[in-house]
């Protein structure tokens, strides 16, 4: 028998065909409702396991399903869905693709619409797909300040907790040795602030050269803060071909200058007018005395339902200020600002997330980018001096699809900032009286507040000269006009013995010590005037002038000459003859 026939035999009698079943249908309809209403019991295992395959499987699909035509991977999916969020906003649905895609962005967006999912989350499928090295970050995150770039680490955690990926967070404030350890593991993500990070290159700790891609978050914030040439001495340590993803809030003239110099055939979105105010946000505008500011702050506080609010100050020492002064009032109240620790800094921002303190006084640290969950309302103490920095401000109220309520304390003198804010937004700030303290109107003139040791006059220009020093200019007519009379009416009274005991007189004066303290007071009562009365009183009279007089103080030594060459008065030069 042939030898392929022999192993046809021995494979039909190991394995033999089953034949089909004849009932299929019905079987299959048994089982079906068995296996659904075990999957849906309350107590079995697939529904208490949120990653079962079978069980989480159909969430990303159903919960987030507007995130599921934009390209993301399932686990990313899954944990959008796990954190409730069901569509993307405007930034979202038009970054995602295209990071996803390879292409550089550039995103003008209001503040609170999403940017910073908007580069999060294709971030993490394009970074799941290889390793990194030690020291050799494969992605770079910059931010402006600490508790932002906190925030994008926090972000990075949530969205990726089904990924495998690491990240390390590069900020003042924090062990640097820690930092160094946590690079030498190899990380696949940087978010790191500038001065920092060029603090770790330099010394060793970082190499950028494996970074494809970069996000420069909050670019307009880089500029205010000076941050602009450090930003540009990192993106020059990374490669030439990489991914470069720019986002502002605001698109300034020097802003759209870096963009065109870091980014390459970039994608423009902007999904609202740059400086935009949020539809969700009710603004207001309060006129009020310097005196009555806080009294105007504490009553709209008690009068609005507040739950949580950012109080914001221009000033870091107004912000200790008026933090004492509410806490002084009874109210649950903390500080932060940039002169804090960075420990302080932290422990006070996350008891205000977790509603231990319901008012937070702080600076335009707290003004970029920080999510703050149910924030109810914004205050403004003070006017901001750059118009931008109010719509960063308000930003932080009326997110994701919420309502606020943003309110504004201004002085008479305010004026020119408030027009610089209404003509940024493109709206009036509607006005609003607080109840107990008297309208005021608003101050004439250009406004603004003037500062210096003098106080400039109203309508003067900053560099005038004030009228301070204009008795230096009168005190020597007065002087000159008086001597012609004095000398007309002593000149016919005077006699030889009486000019001889004057010269004695007059020769005599630098011995007495009473001279002393009338020129030392010349000196501090400032003007001339001053001066001419002291020498007047001490020498009985107005000054005569030279003739056959010599003043005293021609007689006192010069430095240039020596002290044996002084003038020799007349008397003397009388007795050496």
């Amino acid at each position: 028998m042939p030898l392929f026939i022999r192993k046809y035999l021995v494979s039909e009698i190991l394995h033999p065909a089953e034949p089909a079943p004849p009932a299929s249908t019905a079987s299959v309809s048994e089982e079906a409702p068995a296996a659904a209403s075990a999957a849906t019991a309350p107590g079995s295992d697939l529904e208490s396991d949120p990653g079962s395959d079978l069980g989480a499987a159909p969430e990303p699909a159903s919960a987030a399903s507007g995130f599921v035509e934009l390209g993301l991977s399932e686990p990313v999916l899954r944990a959008v869905a796990e954190m409730g969020y069901t569509q993307p906003t405007p930034i979202q649905a038009q970054a995602i693709p295209t990071v996803l895609m390879g292409r550089d962005v550039l995103g003008c967006a209001q503040t609170g619409t999403g940017k910073t999912a908007g580069f999060t989350l294709p971030m993490l499928d394009i970074l799941a797909g290889s390793r990194a090295r030690a020291r050799m970050p494969r992605s770079l995150i910059l931010e402006p300040t600490r508790e932002l770039a906190l925030q994008v680490a926090e972000n990075f955690v949530l969205y990726g907790k089904y990924l495998k990926l690491s990240h390390a967070l590069i900020i003042g404030g924090e062990s640097m040795a820690d930092q160094r350890d946590a690079l030498d593991r190899g990380v696949d993500v940087v978010i790191a602030t500038p001065g920092r990070l060029i603090d770790l290159f330099e010394r060793g700790g970082v190499l950028l050269t494996n970074a494809r891609l970069l996000v420069i978050d909050e670019a307009d914030r880089m500029l205010d803060m000076g941050f602009i040439p450090d930003v540009e001495r990192i993106v020059a340590m990374l490669p030439a071909n990489r991914q470069t993803l720019f986002f502002s809030a605001t698109m300034a003239p020097e802003i759209r200058r870096l963009a065109d110099a870091f980014l390459q055939n970039p994608k423009e979105i902007t999904v609202a007018p740059p400086a935009s105010v949020a539809t969700t946000i009710t603004a207001g505008l309060a006129l009020v005395a310097e005196h009555d500011k806080r009294e105007a702050l504490r009553r709209l506080v008690r009068k609005e339902d507040v739950q949580n609010a950012l109080i914001f100050c221009n000033r870091k020492r107004d912000v200790d200020i008026l933090y004492r002064s509410l806490a002084r009032h009874g109210f649950s109240v903390g500080a932060l600002h940039g002169d804090m620790s960075q420990p302080v800094r932290f422990a006070t921002l996350e008891k205000f997330k977790a509603g231990e303190i319901r008012l937070l006084v702080c600076s335009d640290v707290a003004a970029r980018g920080l999510d703050i969950g149910g924030l109810s309302h914004v205050f403004n103490f003070d006017v901001p001096v750059h118009a931008e920095d109010y719509v960063h401000r308000i930003g932080r109220t009326g997110r994701a699809g919420r309502e606020g309520r943003a309110f504004m304390i201004a002085e008479p003198e305010d004026r020119v900032m408030v027009e610089a804010i209404e003509k940024l937004t493109g709206a009036p700030i509607p006005r609003i009286a607080v109840e107990g303290l008297d309208p005021v109107a608003w101050a004439e003139g250009t406004g603004g507040k003037r500062r210096g040791r003098r106080g400039a006059q109203p309508g003067a220009k900053p560099g005038a000269k004030t009228s301070a020093r204009a008795p230096r200019g009168r005190a020597r007519p007065s002087a000159e006009t008086s001597a012609p009379a004095s000398v007309a009416e002593s000149a016919p009274a005077s006699s030889p013995t009486a000019r001889h005991e004057d010269e004695r007189n007059t020769a005599a004066r630098p011995q007495q010590p009473a001279t002393l303290p009338a020129r030392a007071a010349g000196r501090q009562g400032g003007g001339r005037e001053a001066k001419v009365e002291s020498r007047g009183e001490d020498r009985g009279g107005a000054v005569r002038g030279f003739g056959i007089d010599i003043p005293a103080f021609m007689l006192l030594p010069t430095r240039k000459s020596s002290p044996g060459s002084a003038p020799i008065p007349p008397e003397e030069e009388e007795s050496q003859e």
